[in-house]
């Protein structure tokens, strides 16, 4: 089973056992917890596959925070020809890396979703 879930603004596609690197998640930084659980779930695919409008009712991934990193260092530069005009700087992204522990769907969600149907080939 696998699903898609979005976070930070990005999405990713997971299974359990996965690990992951996403962007800070301020929420869990307040309340300086291991667990994390993503709610945001666009796509579930085991026997059934459920898709979301935008997001599945009842499903959740839930996941453990195993540190906060930081991404390799980017150079930001910027010239102006012929205007003596050059400013360097540079970015870290902080990140939070993740072990995805668990996929939950409730099983009425499954009783109420419709499998999506594959298109006929011609």
């Amino acid at each position: 089973m696998f699903a898609i879930l979005e976070t930070g603004g990005k999405q990713y596609k997971v299974e359990e056992g996965d690990i992951l690197e996403v962007e800070l998640l301020t929420e869990e930084k307040e309340k300086k917890q291991d667990n994390f659980v993503f709610e945001n779930i666009l796509l579930l695919k085991g026997k059934t596959t459920l898709l979301g409008t935008p997001y599945v009712k009842n499903a959740k991934v839930k996941a453990k925070i195993l540190e906060e990193i930081k991404a390799p260092k980017i150079i930001v530069f910027k010239k102006k020809s012929k205007k003596q005009y050059r400013r360097t700087q540079g970015h870290r992204q902080r990140l939070h890396k993740i072990l995805i522990e668990k996929i939950e769907v409730k099983a009425e969600t499954k009783a109420k979703a419709k499998p999506v149907e594959k298109a006929e080939e011609n």
